[in-house]
């Protein structure tokens, strides 16, 4: 069922995570091809704001501040997941791997990898405070619209 909280929380962080991808895309080696990270990502946003934190909404403020956090966590982790599990497919087509326990350990490889990408200070900088933000918005939306 659509509510205020989960429309505002899906749209702040859909918003985030794209903004997020494009912050990353300049610490990651050049003649990368990207093609629509940024919009995958988002899409990881959008979901989180909508399934984990708009059905949290209508709680206290503290509440609110740490499932927005939260909720940077978690559109962080599905995404990097995502693309590292893109990548080994990938890999996998191209006969880089020798079996499947190969292929799967090489997504953990490649987590690792991705995520000293978003461990960079201007973007943890933004996933924390917008996380933060999404949380207080989503609750006011909540207070104010339900």
């Amino acid at each position: 069922m659509p509510t205020a909280a989960k429309l505002v929380a899906a749209f702040w962080f859909a918003l985030l995570a794209w903004f997020a991808a494009e912050l990353t895309k300049n610490y990651v080696p050049e003649g990368t091809q990207f093609g629509i990270m940024s919009l995958i990502a988002a899409g990881f946003g959008f979901l989180t704001g909508w399934v984990f934190l708009g059905r949290r909404a209508g709680d206290t403020m503290a509440a609110a501040y740490s499932y927005g956090f939260s909720s940077s966590v978690i559109l962080t982790f599905w995404s990097v997941f995502y693309f590292a599990f893109e990548t080994m497919i990938h890999r996998s087509i191209d006969r880089r791997y020798r079996g499947p326990t190969e292929a799967v350990l090489g997504v953990f490889d490649l987590m690792r990898d991705y995520f000293l990408y978003v461990f960079k200070p201007d973007v943890l900088f933004i996933l924390i405070i917008g996380g933060f933000f999404g949380g207080w918005i989503t609750e006011k939306a909540a207070r104010k619209w339900s």
